[in-house]
């Protein structure tokens, strides 16, 4: 995976799927639309301040709450290239991947500052503060899910038989 760079956006514990996109936009599954929504109930100002590759970064248990697959397309849609958290609820971890979105799990993720401009490689499951040079470790991904980020996720290949050479 290539090198990502972007500044931090911070959240805390236990950001549910209604935070991330709320239910009153779920009426389209259009990525463009729910962009505009994204992390409305939790920062109404955030998607006037995302930049293509910023960061998400917050605590423990993201992505709690109900199963829908609208919070990492909302996200994703938003120009967010990784989300970073202590934990993620396993439904969100599962959906991320599937919808093509990067997140990683870091134990230190509550040392990385609001604002903060970062460097992830992935590949080498480390996170850079680029002021600081503070470094982070992450959980790595397997390769085979790596793999399946760079294809744009499982929802990519539907109708699509599988295979290493095109996954």
């Amino acid at each position: 995976m290539e090198i990502l760079q972007g500044r931090v956006h911070r959240f805390g514990d236990d950001i549910d799927t209604d935070l991330i996109i709320a239910a009153r936009y779920l009426n389209t599954s259009e990525p463009a639309e729910l962009a505009k929504h994204c992390m409305e109930d939790a920062d109404p100002d955030f998607v006037k301040r995302v930049k293509p590759g910023d960061f998400i970064v917050a605590g423990k248990n993201f992505g709690c709450g109900s199963s829908r697959e609208h919070a990492p397309i909302a996200i994703k849609a938003a120009g967010v290239s990784c989300v970073i958290a202590k934990s993620f609820a396993r439904i969100f971890y599962r959906n991320a991947f599937n919808m093509g979105l990067l997140i990683l799990e870091c134990p230190d993720a509550d040392q990385i500052e609001e604002g903060a401009n970062l460097m992830v490689d992935a590949d080498m499951g480390v996170i850079t503060d680029k002021a600081s040079r503070k470094t982070y470790r992450v959980t790595a991904i397997p390769p085979f899910m790596q793999e399946l980020l760079k294809s744009g996720g499982l929802m990519a290949h539907i109708g699509k038989k599988i295979t290493h050479d095109n996954c």
